[in-house]
């Protein structure tokens, strides 16, 4: 498990689903998207997305990535290394566990979800924590 966050900051992590991903233009601006996220056992992030989104397209070429989760005034920064996943196994696996946490559902098998994932041309992206802040 990430030794990045304390425990009150993975406990807020982990009772959101929906957080901001900032992710860096090919100009240098900011730019910035609601996404549903889940959490792996490090700690990790995970982040469905389509493949012809900009954060996406930002990733590949930028891997320095902040995600933000706002609960009122209350707020965690995440700064950290983005890993994008566009190839299977790896897509299935790790989209397997986003569509399960947002939809508080079972685990769909992941090789169900290929057909799915193609045609809707989902990606993953991964955040390996660097630093988290909490705001209170």
């Amino acid at each position: 498990m990430s030794t990045v966050y304390t425990p009150e900051q993975r406990d807020f992590l982990d009772a959101h689903r929906w957080g901001v991903l900032a992710t860096a233009r090919d100009s240098g601006a900011p730019h910035q998207a609601m996404v549903g996220y889940t959490t792996d056992a490090e700690g990790r992030i995970v982040v469905s997305t389509k493949a012809y989104t900009a954060k996406w397209r930002n990733v590949l070429r930028n891997r320095q990535v902040s995600f933000t989760v706002v609960d009122g005034r209350t707020h965690l920064v995440v700064d950290g290394q983005a890993e994008p996943f566009e190839a299977d196994p790896e897509r299935a696996e790790l989209s397997a566990d986003v569509f399960a946490r947002l939809a508080d559902a079972e685990r769909p098998d992941p090789g169900s979800l290929v057909d799915t994932l193609d045609e809707q041309q989902r990606t993953i992206i991964r955040i390996t924590p660097r630093k988290a802040l909490f705001h209170e």
